[in-house]
């Protein structure tokens, strides 16, 4: 199992928050009508904060499996409730009168969607909204530096082969949601987050997709294999003028059901 640094992860706050509230711009208004919310992979808390703006009066629940994280969390937003909990194998025993279950870069990490996605709807009450964000970044040069490297002969004995995320593609979720009902919204952003430099991409994925590799190294290792990343993302991200990286980060989101049409 993956262990989190919740400060490696908010060194870059700022990025991995903006999607979440750009998601929670798309929830129902705060009119009364939504009084409990649950955060799904809340982690350290980010965004379950965004949740708390959009719904300042609201009861609202932050989940993740990484104690760390919850930790963090807690520490951070006092005010706001934070529990233990692995989705992956743990949903059903979540509560099902939520009015929005939100979930912001999280679920890639948990297997069997086809299972997860009714998992979340059954989280909600009559009427309640799912919104969902995760990451889709399989074709940009980091994730593709990676994966090659993570399968090339330096590393093939030494590094887990299985896939680390677990994402379908936008119309095998369109199948799922389809399933529950007609009325729903799917949409792909790319996110042009400008970086001070080349090691600001390798402190980005120290704190995600490289985690798991680097664990299961050594130190020689995990130096070697920091360093391959390093040469490569040096080649495929160019700097500006001022020596900054324009780092291309895609990702997906679904709502559902989808607000009915305004005018």
């Amino acid at each position: 199992m993956v262990t989190w640094d919740s400060e490696q992860y908010l060194r870059f706050k700022r990025e991995r928050t903006q999607p979440a509230r750009d998601l929670a711009m798309q929830l129902p208004p705060d009119d009364g009508s939504v009084t409990r919310v649950l955060d799904i992979g809340c982690g350290p808390g980010n965004s379950t904060a965004v949740l708390r703006e959009r719904y300042p009066h609201a009861k609202i629940l932050g989940v993740d499996s990484s104690p760390v994280m919850i930790e963090t969390a807690r520490k951070t937003y006092p005010d706001i409730d934070f529990q233990l909990c692995d989705v992956s194998a743990r949903l059903d025993e979540l509560p099902a009168d939520f009015d929005v279950v939100f979930s912001n870069a999280c679920i890639q990490w948990v297997p069997d969607h086809p299972h997860l996605i009714p998992g979340l709807l059954a989280r909600l009450r009559v009427g309640g909204v799912l919104a969902v964000q995760t990451p889709m970044n399989y074709e940009e040069p980091i994730h593709r530096i990676i994966g090659g490297i993570v399968h090339s002969p330096a590393f093939a004995d030494k590094l887990p082969q299985q896939r680390e995320f677990y994402n379908l593609t936008p119309p095998e979720y369109w199948e799922l949601l389809h399933a529950h009902a007609s009325a729903f919204r799917m949409w792909k952003v790319t996110y042009m987050h400008t970086l001070p430099s080349h090691e600001a991409v390798m402190d980005w994925y120290r704190g995600t997709g490289m985690r798991p590799y680097l664990q299961a190294l050594d130190d020689a290792g995990r130096k070697k294999f920091e360093a391959e990343v390093f040469a490569q993302v040096r080649e495929e991200y160019p700097t500006q003028s001022d020596g900054s990286i324009i780092f291309p980060f895609p990702r997906f989101f679904f709502l559902f059901p989808a607000p009915p049409a305004v005018g």
